[in-house]
Order: C-alpha cells, then structure tokens, then sequence
C-alpha cells in the first residue's frame, strides 16, 4: 500500500559527507508500508544526483509495528534494489535484544524477557516468526529467524555495524556522550548487550550542548515524545547542537523519517499519515 511522503526544503547544516549523498533513515518499528514508500521516493531522489549514493539504516527496524517481517525483507534488500551505490546497516538496540535472545544461554534468557516485554514489542516479531514456520510455541532462536525470513537476511542482522563514520558525521543509533572519548564509548561491541551504550543513550547525549569535538552525529532510537523533554525543540527533525535526529515515532505516530544529506545541508523525508 503507498503512503504519503512529504520532502521537506533543504536546510543548511556544515555536514561534509566528502561529496557523497547519503539518504538516512531512521526507526521503522514494523511500519512495512512506510519504509515502502519511503524507499521509492529514495530512488527517485537518488537519480537526481551524480555524486556516489549512500544508504544508511540507523537501527531498529523491527518490534511494535504490524509487520516486521516485511520490512527486515525490505531493509535487506542490496544496493542495486535501492537505486543506491552502497547501503549500510547500524544495529538498533531492538535488533541487538532481539539477537541476543536469539543466541540462547543465560544472557538470552535475560535478554529474551527485555525484548519480549509489552514496552519492548518484541513479541510482534516473535508472533510473526511463528506465523510463518506456522509454529505457535517456536521459541526465539537463530533457526527459527532463518525459517522465516531466510538466511541472507539473518547474516545482515548478525553482521551489522555499530556505527558510521563519513567525513565529519558519525552515524549511530542511539547517539554519543559528550563527556566520553568518541573512540572509547564506541568500543562496546554490540553482544555486550545494555554496555553498548551508543545504541541506546538519550541523557547525556540528546541533553548536551557542548558539542562532539568536531562530530557532527545522525541519529535514530529517541521518538519525538521522548525527544522534546530532553531537548526542548518542538520539531525534534532539525540540525542542533551538532544532532540530527530521525526518530519520527513510526509505530506510535505513523511516521517514518529519513534525511537525504549533502555537503552543507540536508532535508527531512517522512512517510507516513499521522495517527
């Protein structure tokens, strides 16, 4: 089903992307159809340019919505599919519960009860595993991903990276603390579970106004709800304090948001009708 997408003006911002464009796109929580149309609009734009043409995921993709199935299909689709030259994948700590309850032992355990909780959503996901392989009581295992969803897409989900660093941007899921060394706070390798903090900081990250040392940091995990409190910006989709965050709520607006981002500027794309 199509859906709506709105393209913002262009907005300046000192990003230096070293001349790329890059189409950024933040959570989508399930939301197929909007990451869908999303997509299409990415390709038309991407046409528009004659410089290299990056997408990047910034995490989490599944929980929540009505279908994560679909977008994970969607999300793992190769460049060429998206009119792009080269896509990379940042892990969202959704995807990294979801993997370690996958995993089994005592940390999937613990893991498993964090991502199934109703705050999470993960049991969404898991229901829609479970329809597939049209098993009721499948437990959450790396068998029971590639049996749903085949095993290209769960070698993309297990080989993910943390973060992207292109030119004077960091691309990241959750964001960077300003009080630690970039280097250092990025270290955690997602399997650490909550220690990999850059998937899932809000305070000490979306609250500082410091600045990341000449790091400019593209972001998703925070939705606007959550965004404003810590920030006080009524439009949590505008470049500030060196942030830009695109977060658009997804499953909880019906929105969700992405950026295409040149040097000097950028401007916000949201699929979506608003519940």
């Amino acid at each position: 089903m199509s859906v709506p997408v709105e393209i913002s003006a262009w907005k300046a911002a000192p990003f230096d992307l070293e001349g790329e464009t890059v189409f950024a796109i933040g959570d989508v929580h399930g939301c197929a159809d909007e990451l869908a149309s999303l997509l299409d609009v990415v390709r038309e734009l991407a046409c528009q340019s004659d410089r290299p043409r990056r997408l990047v995921y910034l995490g989490d993709m599944v929980d929540r919505g009505p279908d994560s199935l679909g977008v994970l299909r969607l999300w793992a689709e190769g460049a060429a599919a998206c009119g792009v030259d080269r896509v990379d994948r940042i892990i969202g700590n959704h995807e990294i519960l979801m993997l370690l309850a996958m995993s089994g032992g005592r940390r999937g355990a613990k893991a498993a009860s964090m991502w199934l909780a109703e705050r999470t959503g993960g049991s969404k996901a898991l229901e829609e595993m479970r329809a597939a392989v049209r098993d009721p009581l499948a437990p959450p295992s790396y068998e029971l991903a590639i049996a749903a969803l085949g095993r290209q897409v769960l070698d993309r989900l297990l080989t993910q990276r943390s973060h992207l660093r292109l030119g004077n941007v960091v691309f990241v899921h959750g964001g960077l603390d300003g009080r630690t060394p970039q280097a250092t706070f990025l270290a955690p390798p997602w399997t650490a579970g909550t220690a990999a903090r850059w998937a899932c900081i809000t305070t000490g990250f979306l609250d500082w106004e410091g600045g990341f040392g000449g790091t400019l940091v593209v972001h998703g995990h925070t939705p606007p709800h959550k965004h404003r409190p810590l920030t006080q910006m009524e439009d949590p989709h505008l470049f500030l304090h060196d942030r830009l965050g695109l977060d658009g709520g997804s499953a909880i607006t019906g929105i969700v948001t992405g950026a295409e981002i040149r040097d000097g500027r950028y401007r916000i794309l949201k699929a979506g009708t608003p519940k």
